[in-house]
């Protein structure tokens, strides 16, 4: 109790209000608050990945990277720090609206290595970026002819969900396809897949992984030949930034 008394919430509109917003050299708008534990050059390392094309599209969105943020009801509150208890509360991002600004609050301390900060933030420029722009229609015919050839996985459950219900199940090949497609569902999951796509490009500009770190328990990942084929069509839609070099590399089998 000691621990968290010393430990005062803020309201994330105080933050916003009172902390600076700077400009990456990408143009992406970002901010620290708190005792991150972040280093500035990783921070700078991550944020910088996003391409020019995509944060040019996020005029109106910031996000700040805090200690913990915490949802109390429909407000979001800023810890300066960490504790146990906190940590137990926080949730890895919220998202808050102040006047026509948009900000996402993404809690660095329950993000335990870069691999884990960059997704966060990836992810959320993934979404806010379909939410602005769309799915480009040469894109969306790569994930329909993959999903009905029956290529096996998907890249996030809201993806490997949206594709399910628009074939009526788990891929399907094309002479077997349903009398009628969900097009809710298939719209639903063409924003999913791109959004995916986007952050794990994004991903692999600023950090090396392996295409076993994307693993998740809730659905099977998708081959790795299909991923690939859908971060070389991302990487044309948008170029890496200086200083960053965009490449997949396959293992040789035993």
């Amino acid at each position: 109790m000691a621990e968290t008394a010393q430990l005062q919430l803020v309201p994330a509109a105080q933050v916003a209000r009172e902390v600076p917003v700077h400009d990456a050299a990408n143009g992406l708008h970002h901010a620290t608050y708190g005792d991150t534990l972040v280093a500035e050059s990783d921070l700078e390392r991550i944020v910088q990945a996003v391409p020019v094309s995509v944060a040019a599209a996020l005029e109106k969105r910031s996000w700040y990277f805090v200690p913990l943020a915490i949802g109390e009801g429909e407000e979001t509150l800023v810890a300066p720090g960490y504790t146990t208890e906190l940590g137990d509360r926080a949730t890895c991002h919220r998202n808050a609206r102040f006047g026509g600004a948009e900000c996402v609050f993404i809690s660095t301390r329950l993000l335990q290595d870069r691999f884990a900060l960059a997704f966060e933030l990836f992810i959320n420029v993934g979404h806010a970026f379909v939410d602005e722009t769309g799915v480009p229609t040469t894109f969306s015919d790569l994930l329909w002819q993959q999903a009905t050839a029956n290529v096996r996985g998907e890249t996030s459950h809201d993806a490997w969900e949206n594709r399910h219900k628009a074939l009526g199940r788990e891929g399907s090949g094309e002479r077997n396809l349903p009398a009628r497609v969900d097009e809710k569902a298939r719209n639903a999951y063409f924003e999913a897949a791109f959004a995916d796509a986007v952050a794990v490009y994004m991903l692999s500009l600023a950090v090396d992984f392996d295409y076993a770190d994307l693993r998740e328990r809730e659905y099977p990942l998708l081959f790795p030949q299909a991923l690939a084929e859908r971060l070389r069509a991302v990487a044309a839609l948008f170029p890496p930034n200086p200083g960053y070099e965009f490449s997949v590399l396959y293992r040789k089998r035993p």
